[in-house]
Order: C-alpha cells, then structure tokens, then sequence
C-alpha cells in the first residue's frame, strides 16, 4: 500500500507520516507539500490513499481534490483539516473524496479512515458526521452552494490571494474566463473588491489565518 500525506506543514508531514509508518509496517509513506510534488509523486508511484490538507499555502485541497482523481479515478483521497465546519466538509465530499477526518483526531482515527476507504467504504470522523448529517436537514445553507465548481474554485484562488494569471495556470482556463468568473462571484456573493472575496472566505472558515 501507498500513501501520499499532502500538507504544506513539514513537521505534520513528518509526525503522521512516522504514525503511519509505525501502525502500517506493511505501507510506504509519501511526502508532498504542494500540489506540483503530489501530481510528481503520483506520476512515479502508485498511489492508493492521498491524506490531503485543504488549506494548503499556494492551493486550496479542495480544488485540487478533483483534478487528483480525474488523472486517478482509483485514488482514494482523505481530507485532513483544521475545518471542522459541516458546510465545508460537506463541500470536500462532493469532490469525490473518500473521507474527511479533523487534525485533532486521534491518530487511530487516521488508521481507521485509511483501512476503511481501502475496503471501498466512505469516512467521516464520528463528531464530524453527526455535524454533518445535522447540516443536511437544516434550512441553513452555505452561501457558496450557489456557486458553479469553476466560480468556486475561482474564488479558492482569490482567497488564497493567488494573482489571475496564476489561478488561469493552475486551473487550465484563460485569464478572461477567470476575470469573468470574479464577475460572477462578486455579484453572486453581493461584494464589490477582491479583498472582500477573501474576507469573505476568512469568516465563512475556508481560510484560516494566523493568530
């Protein structure tokens, strides 16, 4: 078994991936702290199980998610996430991830997500799930479901504080359909500025920020 831990934190990189070393003597760790090192490791190995970070510095997880499993449609990708907020597990699942587990949980948990999505089933750490599942019978519902996966990954870009050439590279489009998308989101999500769009994403927790 192959494992790829994506995180742009060295020190979570190597902490987990000596967990996972220690609990799975039989599978090989991997290490990326970007996207370009995780498509570069999935290239020269084969990968089963990404533990994928959302917030990582230069790209959202989130958006990156698809991309993965569009090239591998056989990889299972875990998130592993400071969010713990059921719209945005909510959205991380709807990529087609495998499961979702907070970096709080117990690194049994982590074991336990791996073995679970290597057997073909879905996980979601417990208190996440019960969130979750709470999430999906309320009226209450994230201002960015109204967005299309492009907007929204769009707006990721924008968050991160990405310039519009680099979000039309890393996203394959042309700058005029990535300005025409920061159209859309300002007049879908009633803001006027770019730095609006980042606040905005601040305080809805898709992205954290440094204390």
């Amino acid at each position: 078994m192959h494992i790829l831990l994506v995180d742009d934190h060295a020190v979570v990189r190597q902490g987990y991936g000596a967990l996972l070393s220690m609990m799975l003597p039989e599978a090989t760790i991997h290490e990326a702290e970007n996207a370009r090192q995780a498509m570069t490791c999935m290239a020269q190995n084969d990968v089963d199980v990404m533990i994928l970070d959302i917030n990582l510095e230069q790209a959202s997880g989130l958006n990156l998610a698809p991309r993965f499993l569009s090239r591998w449609p056989g990889l299972k990708i875990i998130f592993f996430s400071m969010f713990d907020e059921a719209s945005i597990v909510n959205r991380a699942m709807h990529t087609g991830a495998s499961g979702y587990i907070s970096k709080r949980c117990r690194p049994e948990i982590m074991l336990d997500a791996v073995k679970t999505v290597m057997a073909g089933r879905t996980y979601i750490e417990h208190e996440l799930a019960i969130n979750l599942a709470s999430y999906a019978y309320s009226e209450k519902k994230d201002i960015f479901d109204q967005l299309t996966r492009r907007e929204f990954d769009v707006f990721m870009g924008v968050a991160k504080g990405q310039k519009r050439t680099r979000i039309a590279e890393d996203l394959n489009i042309s700058d005029k359909t990535v300005s025409n998308a920061i159209t859309q989101l300002k007049s879908k999500l009633q803001v006027k500025t770019s730095t609006e769009l980042v606040h905005l994403a601040i305080d809805n927790g898709y992205v954290k920020v440094a204390s």
